[in-house]
């Protein structure tokens, strides 16, 4: 038997496992074979094309510029090569310098020990099979190395696909995508084994760089931001499987004006929103997972006058207020999780938003902004809201508009046993403004589209009767004239405070607000 070229003291892998088949005669009797991509599998090059993501092309596809396939098991092998020799160039440059090796100059040096790798692979190869790979070929190689050591291996292809929305993963065989106005389809693995898909994952985690993040059997849970802005929640452990749930943001940098452009909201709406946003009035977003509510969020914070001093909490950064240039002063922070230990019930090194909230009060800002609101932080939230200036904003999961003062009341009584139901409901009169509530309907199963869009507008105009927080429908839905999403109701308590900030209140007027027709919807609507 051969030497294998990435370890000639051992005996060669079947042709299979190389990262290309050997160039084969045409044979009329043999379909046109294939290896995919994400799974080295030999396949008929039609089933490729049917399995392989969307921007990545067959190998052996006809396609011009087509990227080589690349068996994973020599990617994964180079990979582990070069990171052990990145590791002591590293270590050599840390030892005589005080700071740390930054990011780009890992991804410089990592990328010339790729190369290096690489060609000795390549030139191993040649000696062995007589045939060199072609240049094609090593740069398809170099760049899944690259992809495992310092991306998201096998996953990249549908991180890079702008059109992936959702990525599920239940194992490392079990893969979902869901594409814009698509249903879930089933996609090819992004692993061999779910060892490897755990290791790929606890990568990524080390490629964070934001506090003490990690997957493992001491911390089996996993929550991180990817690069454009990506969001990814991982399980193991406590699953029989690793599970990963990876949501995309497609509106990265939103306006009101694109949302008016998506269908979200129409201009009346538009107008109204920002003219709360200039008038400083507190406003809770809220809708179930994936409506679009962080868009939203990011839209309505284009609002904000550019001069203003602005704090964002998140568990991850997904806003990126810092970065998209409108506002001038922005102080991100981001939660930090804890390092799997526990001291005195809690763990060891963690940092939630609700303790960040008393440092960032200390920051001299005009406004804060909270990302999502998940527990015991809405109580510094409303505080916030209540004690502040105005202009705070924050997003709530809530099935319902109807359902939100019941809610943020469930999450206030998680604060201590001192809050109660009262207290809490007072809070909320005295801090929220306004509940925007957006809405999804999904016809993706019917041949239509997912229709996401705000469904309601609701003022909170102090305590009623009963104790509970009184609310006046602004905004909401005309199921008589078939139009679900929201259109003037009432004009708010408050008008008068957003007409000097230039709200036009004639825009009012009209039932139908500024929608040429009511949502076209294949069941339902206006029939």
């Amino acid at each position: 038997m051969r030497a294998s070229p990435l370890n000639p003291g051992a005996a060669a892998a079947d042709p299979a496992g190389l990262p290309w088949d050997k160039p084969q005669l045409p044979q009329a009797a043999q379909p046109p074979q294939a290896v995919h991509t994400a799974t080295g599998l030999v396949r008929p090059a039609h089933a490729v094309a049917a399995l392989q993501p969307a921007g990545v092309p067959a190998a052996g596809a006809p396609t011009a510029g087509a990227r080589p396939a690349v068996d994973p098991q020599v990617a994964r092998e180079l990979k582990r090569q070069v990171a052990a020799e990145l590791h002591q160039q590293l270590s050599r440059l840390n030892d005589g310098s005080d700071t740390e090796v930054d990011r780009a100059t890992r991804r410089q040096r990592g990328r010339a020990l790729i190369e290096e790798a690489v060609a000795r692979w390549s030139d191993a190869y040649a000696q062995t099979h007589g045939i060199p790979p072609t240049r094609e070929q090593d740069r398809a190689l170099a760049e899944a190395v690259f992809d495992l050591l310092f991306r998201a291996g096998r996953l990249q292809p549908y991180l890079d696909d702008p059109d992936i929305e959702n990525i599920l993963i239940n194992g490392c065989d079990d893969v979902w995508i869901s594409k814009v106005h698509q249903p879930l389809r089933q996609v090819p693995p992004v692993a061999d084994t779910d060892e490897e898909l755990v290791e790929l994952l606890q990568d990524l985690a080390r490629q964070h760089g934001g506090g003490e993040r990690s997957l493992s059997t001491a911390s089996p849970t996993l929550a991180l931001r990817l690069e454009g802005g990506m969001r990814l929640q991982a399980l193991t452990e406590v699953t029989p499987r690793p599970y990963v749930a990876i949501r995309r943001h497609r509106v990265a940098s939103a306006s009101l004006a694109d949302l008016v452009a998506l269908g979200t909201v129409d201009q009346t709406l538009a107008a109204f929103l920002a003219s709360a946003i200039r008038a400083r009035k507190n406003v809770v977003i809220t809708g179930t997972q994936g409506v679009g509510k962080t868009s939203l969020l990011r839209a309505m914070a284009a609002e904000i006058p550019p001069d203003e001093r602005v704090g964002t909490l998140e568990s991850e950064f997904e806003l990126w207020l810092h970065t998209l240039g409108h506002l001038r002063q922005v102080v991100p922070m981001e939660a930090r999780e804890g390092n799997g230990e526990r001291v005195d019930g809690r763990a060891a090194g963690e940092l939630t938003i609700g303790e960040l909230i008393p440092a960032a009060l200390r920051m001299t800002l005009s406004r804060i902004i909270v990302g999502e609101v998940r527990s015991a932080e809405v109580v510094p939230m409303l505080r916030v809201m209540t004690n502040g200036e105005g202009g705070s904003m924050c997003t709530l999961h809530a099935r319902g508009p109807q359902m939100v003062v019941d809610r943020i009341a469930e999450l206030c009584l998680e604060y201590g046993a001192h809050m109660t139901d009262t207290l809490a409901y007072r809070l909320t009169a005295n801090a929220v403004d306004f509940i925007v509530h957006v809405a999804m309907v999904d016809e993706t199963a019917v041949g239509g589209r997912r229709h996401r869009f705000v469904s309601h507008v609701l003022e909170v105009t102090g305590l009623g009767e009963s104790g509970r927080p009184a609310m006046n429908t602004v905004f909401g839905p005309r199921p008589d004239l078939g139009e679900p999403r929201a259109v003037p109701h009432t004009p708010p308590n408050c008008l008068d405070d957003l007409r000097r900030v230039g709200f036009d209140a004639g825009l009012l007027q009209s039932a139908y607000g500024s929608w040429p027709a009511p949502l076209a919807l294949r069941i339902g609507g206006l029939r």
